[in-house]
This record gives structure tokens, sequence and C-alpha cells, in this order.
């Protein structure tokens, strides 16, 4: 969970309405494991406080993780080595990037660094706000194109299956 979720899809927490929604989310994720990126960016450690206080104080089920630093430039030291040069690798490419160690079939979904979606339909930036960066614009934290470029040829060589369109309900 990215920390800005608490401030962007949960304002801040600022009220008992939003704190109980909050709790509903967490509540979902039943058994799992909470990956919490507290200290990639300025300004994340309080709300993750807020986050973790929540958790403890009404037993939510699920156990949480919190990386350091170190992570995130091993990650991104990764990709450079490799030749992809990522500014700040986004919290599913951190995922992947982990998940290649102890996954034997990886399945991505959500990656698509365009304003629009295969059928001209807006996308946006992250899938609880209503931020409008452009996808390759200066201002985004991420070079969210290149992760994409980098994702759909590890894709095409079978290293993962990145899913573009629509999920699929299974009957």
């Amino acid at each position: 969970m990215n920390p800005s979720v608490v401030q962007r899809a949960f304002q801040d927490l600022v009220s008992e309405s939003w704190r109980e929604r909050f709790l509903q989310r967490l509540r979902s994720l039943n058994g799992s494991v909470l990956w919490i990126p507290a200290f990639m960016a300025k300004g994340g450690e309080e709300r993750v406080e807020w986050a973790n206080d929540l958790i403890l104080k009404h037993h939510i089920n699920v156990r949480t993780a919190f990386p350091s630093l170190r992570l995130l430039h091993a990650v991104r030291g990764y990709w450079l080595t490799n030749k992809v040069p990522i500014k700040r690798p986004t919290t599913g490419m951190l995922m992947y990037t982990l998940a290649t160690r102890f996954c034997e079939e990886i399945h991505l979904y959500g990656f698509w660094p365009f304003s629009r979606g295969p059928a001209g339909n807006p996308v946006k930036y992250h899938y609880y706000d209503s931020l409008t960066y452009e996808y390759t614009a200066q201002s985004s934290p991420h070079t969210m194109p290149l992760e994409f470029k980098t994702l759909k040829n590890l894709h095409s060589q079978g290293a993962l299956q990145l899913h573009t369109g629509p999920c699929n309900t299974r009957t």
C-alpha cells in the first residue's frame, strides 16, 4: 500500500467515517501481508503510523511489512544494471521485482502508462485517486512508459503474463 492511499483515497482519516472506510478496506485483506513502503517518499511515515495504529487497535487480521530505503535502491540498481533507467520504481514494479524471487508464475494487472485505455476510455494514474499526471511528464515521480515497455518485453519472452484488458470473472 502506497502511503498516499491514506491521504488521497481516505482523506487522511480526518473523520470517523473515513477511518471506518479505511478499516473496511483493511478487513477485506484478511490474512494478507500489507506491504507498506513507508520510508520511500517524504511524509509517508505519519500516515503509515496512523494505519498501523488502526490495525493494532481494531485487531485487523493482516501482517505488515515495512521495506527499507535500501530495498528501493537495490531494486533501482537491479534495473539500472539491466539498462532500464527508471527514476523511482512504482509500487507495482517493486512488487514484480520481489515476486521474481519467490514465484514460479507471475501475472500482472493494472500496468498501463497511457491516459486512455485500449478502447479509448480514460485511465486513472492510480486506481484510488484523481491525479492527472501526464505519464511522460517530468513532474511524475515514475517512468511508467519505460516500466511498461520493460514488462511488455518480459511478457514477450515468457517471463511473466501482462494482462492489459478487462479482467474476466472465472466461473
